[in-house]
């Protein structure tokens, strides 16, 4: 059985991902990883409705928030500020899904996982050849010591099903970083 490090922006973009990675048979890992979301209440919000979901379903999750909120975003920061000028699907959501998809795989691989695959592909807000050149990206950081899985989530019914499964979650107007708040 392939053990898969499922990379989740947020609760209502996994639901349906994981439905369907359990029912596929999969072992499953959440990793959560996301200091591009602002401000921090809707980090912890975030947060908090992911880690009730895996827990309310048994699922694994590996949260990333040992720095605390505020070093973890000042990093990312550091990154995606110089792009602040970009529009949405710019280069600043590539280098963000990059340097989120990084940690992914480097936790991945130290782990043990087979493959690591994002919520992020679920979106039909973000651009999946983005998505998946930063997976490509993460992946030959760590010497494809884990393979980057570029599943297309909205395929074979699950952008249905992420909808209908989203409504019993909080569900946010805005991918996360304060770049897109002000559109």
């Amino acid at each position: 059985m392939k053990r898969i490090l499922l990379h989740s922006c947020c609760a209502p973009c996994s639901a349906a991902i994981l439905e369907w990675l359990g029912e596929n048979g999969y072992d499953v890992t959440i990793f959560f990883y996301n200091p591009n979301i602002y401000p921090e209440e809707e980090y912890l919000k975030r947060k908090s409705e992911i880690v009730g979901y895996a827990n309310s379903l048994g699922v694994p999750i590996v949260d990333m928030d040992e720095q605390g909120w505020s070093e973890q975003h000042s990093g990312w920061l550091s990154v995606a500020e110089p792009l602040a000028a970009e529009p949405e699907r710019g280069n600043r959501c590539l280098e963000c899904f990059k340097y989120r998809l990084a940690a992914t795989a480097k936790y991945g691989a130290e782990n043990g996982f087979d493959m690591f695959t994002t919520t992020l592909a679920s979106s039909r807000w973000k651009s999946l050849e983005q998505i998946n050149l930063a997976g490509r990206y993460a992946q030959e950081l760590v010497d494809s010591k884990i393979e980057f899985w570029e599943k297309n989530w909205r395929k074979g019914g699950l952008y249905e099903r992420r909808n209908l499964l989203a409504k019993q979650f909080y569900n946010q107007q805005y991918c996360g970083c304060e770049f897109s708040v002000r559109k």
